[in-house]
């Protein structure tokens, strides 16, 4: 499988920010579940930011809407493929 490196410039509101907000406190009364892989040391902030990208993005993938696209991905640069 080959991969690449990708970075996304995404835009979000303030209701997007406190759903994501909300959803990491919840997840701090859970420790074992599967959200926390690869994510033990990372701060409050980060964590918001990472859940707010994962769902923008998981939707955009999943209902390809050009407009919504637009409003949210603003910009994307792929770099050359990173062996694994």
């Amino acid at each position: 499988m080959q991969s690449v490196e990708v970075t996304f410039k995404i835009s979000f509101s303030n209701d997007q920010f406190e759903n994501a907000k909300e959803y990491v406190k919840d997840m701090q009364n859970h420790p074992k579940r599967v959200f926390w892989q690869g994510k033990e040391n990372k701060e409050e902030e980060e964590l918001i930011i990472s859940q707010i990208a994962h769902r923008i993005l998981s939707g955009f993938y999943n209902n390809y809407d050009p407009a919504f696209a637009k409003r949210q991905i603003m910009s994307m640069v792929a770099r050359k493929k990173i062996n694994n």
